[in-house]
């Protein structure tokens, strides 16, 4: 018998088009002879399941089911890909726990880390991952432009602690950009990150891990044509994307090794994505870690398990099979 299968989508921030346009790429990845599908959409307290008609109707929050016709049924599974909260830091993982219902990614704990930059990064930093220097502004809380001058330079990164794909991201290049760059971030979430700019080569590198197996994608090199890896580049095609990575065999075996040791030290699940700048001497410097990665036929993801020489729809049935 299939197994029914939930693809959650949206979310409560400016990624809620970016989480659904990956939908439509799971969607596209997953094996329909093995499994049922849909997709459940979510933004604050409306969850609905698209249906194949395209009409929609509410998730029962008591037990993750719907009806269809005079039929209940209940999800067996949820493959998370909002970006941003409450699927990305952890809410979410945790009603599904009291559930019982698996699903594709890691845990409540690794998700809540991993969303906050600041709080993933200074932890990693113990177990001795390079990263910028930055520093943290919670709501409420200043900083003057001479200690930003200061302890972190120009030019540097302004940006929202929590959330993704670029928005509220400001490259700050002058003392007068500063303030207004802190304000468009705290338009975005609670916390800021005011963050040293790193000039090097940008990767990314992807991982999964099951059972029975350890899987680590050939990196990507991204070139951006903007002043950084912004939304437009991200969405609007303004960037090479290169995979694999054009670097020696030496560094992608680094880059891979430190994926996989992040992904271990995390206590990840399903598919990650790590970011990373290295720098002169080829120092390889960590940016952020995505537990819930773009999932669209032309995000890194899929790009780098084609690299591989894998089969997306093989990865997906990894992915989902691990939970049983």
């Amino acid at each position: 018998m299939k197994r029914t299968i939930a693809i959650v989508a949206g979310g409560d921030t400016s990624e809620f088009h970016v989480s659904l346009r990956s939908a439509q790429g799971i969607y596209s990845f997953i094996d329909k002879e093995k499994y049922t599908l849909y997709i459940v959409e979510m933004q604050g307290v409306r969850w609905e399941v698209q249906l194949p008609d395209g009409t929609k109707v509410p998730v029962d929050r008591n037990d993750f089911s719907f009806v269809l016709g005079t039929e209940k049924i209940k999800f067996d599974f949820a493959y998370i890909t909002i970006h941003g909260t409450p699927g990305e830091d952890g809410r979410l993982q945790g009603y599904f726990d009291m559930l019982h219902i698996p699903y594709s990614c890691c845990g409540v704990l690794a998700a809540a880390i991993t969303y906050d930059k600041f709080a993933c990064s200074q932890y990693l930093k113990v177990f001795g991952v390079r990263i910028a220097e930055s520093l943290l502004l919670r709501h409420g809380q200043s900083v003057t432009d001479e200690d930003v001058l200061e302890k972190i330079g120009l030019p540097c990164f302004i940006k929202p602690s929590l959330g993704g794909s670029s928005f509220g991201v400001t490259k700050v290049k002058t003392k007068e950009q500063i303030q207004p760059a802190i304000i468009k971030a705290f338009e975005e979430a609670q916390e800021v990150l005011v963050e040293a700019f790193m000039d090097g080569t940008e990767l990314t590198c992807g991982c999964y891990k099951t059972k029975e197996k350890s899987v680590v994608f050939p990196p990507t090199e991204v070139v951006t044509h903007n002043e950084f890896f912004d939304y437009d580049a991200k969405y609007n095609g303004q960037v090479d994307e290169i995979t694999p990575a054009r670097i020696s065999d030496e560094l992608t075996n680094r880059v891979q090794l430190l994926t996989s040791a992040i992904y271990d030290i995390l206590g990840c699940s399903g598919i990650i994505r790590v970011d990373y700048i290295v720098t002169a001497g080829e120092k390889i410097n960590l940016l952020e870690v995505n537990t819930t990665p773009g999932m669209t036929a032309t995000s890194f993801i899929p790009q780098q398990v084609r690299a591989a020489g894998l089969d997306i729809k093989d990865v997906m049935t990894d992915i989902i099979e691990n939970k049983f």
